[in-house]
């Protein structure tokens, strides 16, 4: 242990621990803008720098360790004076107006100011003009320039964990910027819309397109009847900025929070969960039996970051994607083609709407392929931000509603489909139903819980081996599309084989997700959400797919049976039937 003294308190640390973790062990805060810890260690900021004791210059404490008898002093005049200088240079070239921007309030920079007490600005502003400051507006993901304080987070994520590299710096000088890696437009770029950069950005530079005011408008709309779905990983991070304690937070809650908001038809995706595991199920062991897995596993299919990924970089390898729609878009097929005759009311007259821990998912419900004969499959998908933020907009108290139950017709779900939430979810709950499927009988529920995930984003992936009626599957669980990348390369040279793989985009899961809400002190909240997904998935008294009887309904009434003639034309797709920007050059 190193022993320092921080602000006149002893305390001991581990060696190798940096100033800034040894005054958090002290009970003392650091303030600082760039830093990610073990990600972007770099000190760009210069917000974070102390007083050391013996030395002439101040010390950024993010990235220099401590020593046997360092004295740290955090908060000197000379230290407050010059953080407030390095602030205020930075906010000379940030767009000040925070009442028109998404993350006031949770704005790292802005926390920051206010704190140190700054009213006016003594430097002149310089700000981006022209082409420079320009962005698609119909992009899912928006980039403001001129609120972007250089501190490359977003370059480090896109680089270090997700492997997409889609940032880069340009310029030079006072002139360097953060924009599209290559000198490209970001609709030329391979982005995958993981929103991993948003959720890491201390500012508003990066967010979703905001489409709350299309969901109010349907909403007002009296000749429209609006249905909506709430994804697994949601219902684990919606009452995070709400300031909703865990057993305030609950998804019976949330469901009385969108019919307050007006919403006519409340349901939860994991009901289309559970419906895309009997798809997926029934697929892989058609392929599996068929000798198909022998050399290239089956990849699932439900997040789309993931398929924009492998089309974009691994094109040659689209097939080996299960044909299933995720459960988003198989929830707005059912809507509108079986939902729709059973309220009396023609395909046309629904507006479907999904709420989605995912900025991925505004892209996958406009793509040409996601379609039936009633229309296409989702009007709209929204943020778990962005729900948060209509929430607020109609001033409503979650905190004060009673719990209510989701609609009937399709409102019955399984643990196994919420679950699909968590890395590694998806092939436990397609494991459970494929066992069935081949043995007739159920497994134990916690029979596969080897294949659960590394929530943490840890280097790697998780493999297993299970017996189903005789043969050997062997499996992997990935998630994070560096880890990913790291998999498909193994797999492609021959030195790893799997049978099933699932992958999610996000470190964790959709738990993770990038449409999820930013942690204000930078935590890395995939783990804690995905184990509150487990829990109610423990706690349910269904825990199979195949057992739902909402499920059994629909096939019985219009599917017939998974992979029918019905079920391929509404719940599966073709891969190949769009292409990302690389594949059109």
């Amino acid at each position: 242990m190193v022993n320092v003294t921080v602000n006149g308190k002893a305390v001991a640390v581990p060696e190798h621990t940096t100033i800034l973790e040894a005054a958090k062990a002290a009970g003392v805060d650091i303030p600082h803008l760039c830093y990610l810890k073990h990600l972007n260690e770099i000190g760009a900021c210069r917000v974070c720098c102390v007083e050391i004791e013996g030395e002439r210059n101040l010390v950024p404490s993010c990235n220099n360790p401590v020593f046997e008898g360092m004295v740290i002093r955090t908060n000197t005049p000379r230290v407050r004076r010059t953080r407030k200088i390095n602030v205020e240079l930075i906010l000379s070239q940030h767009d000040c107006h925070c009442a028109t921007c998404l993350r006031s309030g949770n704005c790292h920079l802005q926390n920051i100011a206010n704190d140190l007490g700054i009213l006016e600005n003594p430097y002149p502003r310089d700000l981006v003009t022209g082409a420079r400051a320009q962005w698609p507006k119909d992009f899912p993901l928006y980039r403001d320039t001129n609120k972007c304080i250089k501190c490359m987070r977003c370059i480090q994520v896109c680089d270090k964990v997700q492997g997409v590299n889609v940032w880069d710096l340009s310029g030079t000088g006072s002139r360097t910027r953060v924009d599209v890696s290559h000198n490209r437009r970001i609709k030329e770029s391979d982005c995958v819309l993981c929103g991993q950069c948003i959720t890491h950005c201390p500012t508003g530079a990066l967010r979703e397109r905001s489409d709350t005011e299309k969901a109010f408008a349907a909403l007002a709309d009296p000749n429209l009847v609006t249905v909506v779905q709430i994804a697994p990983a949601v219902r684990a991070a919606w009452g995070e900025s709400l300031g909703l304690p865990p057993e305030k937070a609950t998804v019976n809650r949330m469901a009385a929070v969108l019919r307050a908001l007006g919403f006519d038809y409340v349901f939860d995706t994991s009901f289309s969960a559970d419906l895309t595991i009997m798809e997926e199920a029934t697929e892989f062991l058609h392929r599996f039996k068929a000798g198909e897995t022998q050399f290239l596993p089956m990849f699932t299919s439900c997040c789309p970051g993931w398929v924009r990924y492998l089309k974009g970089h691994y094109p040659d390898m689209t097939t080996r994607l299960s044909s299933a729609k995720s459960p988003q878009q198989m929830f707005g097929a059912v809507a509108k083609n079986y939902l729709a005759a059973k309220i009396g009311v023609r395909p046309d007259q629904v507006y479907s709407v999904s709420i989605m821990p995912c900025v991925a998912k505004k892209a996958e419900c406009d793509l040409p392929t996601m379609h039936t004969e009633a229309g296409r499959d989702v009007d709209l998908a929204l943020t778990t931000r962005e729900l948060v933020r209509m929430i607020r907009a109609e001033h409503l108290h979650p905190e004060m509603m009673a719990e209510e139950a989701f609609d009937s017709i399709l409102g019955p779900y399984s643990g196994a489909g919420v679950i699909f939430g968590a890395t590694g979810g998806v092939m436990e709950a397609a494991l459970r139903s494929a066992y069935h499927m081949v043995n007739g009988q159920n497994p134990p529920p916690e029979a596969f819980r080897a294949v659960r995930g590394n929530a943490d984003g840890a280097p790697g992936w998780t493999e297993a081996e299970f017996d189903l009626g005789g043969a050997t599957v062997k499996t992997a669980v990935v998630s994070g599309l560096g880890n990913t990348r790291q998999l498909i390369e193994a797999v492609r040279a021959g030195r790893v084989h799997y049978d099933f793989v699932e992958v999610m985009a996000c470190p964790g899961g959709c738990a993770g997700g990038g449409g999820q809400p930013h942690s204000p002190d930078d935590e890395e909240l995939a783990r804690s959400r995905g184990q509150v997904l487990y829990s109610i998935d423990k706690g349910s008294a269904l825990r199979f797919s195949h057992e739902n009887p909402a499920i059994q309904a629909l096939y019985r009434e219009a599917l017939g049976a998974p992979g029918s003639e019905t079920a391929e034309a509404w719940l599966h797709t073709d891969h190949l039937g769009w292409k990302m920007p690389s594949q059109q050059e």
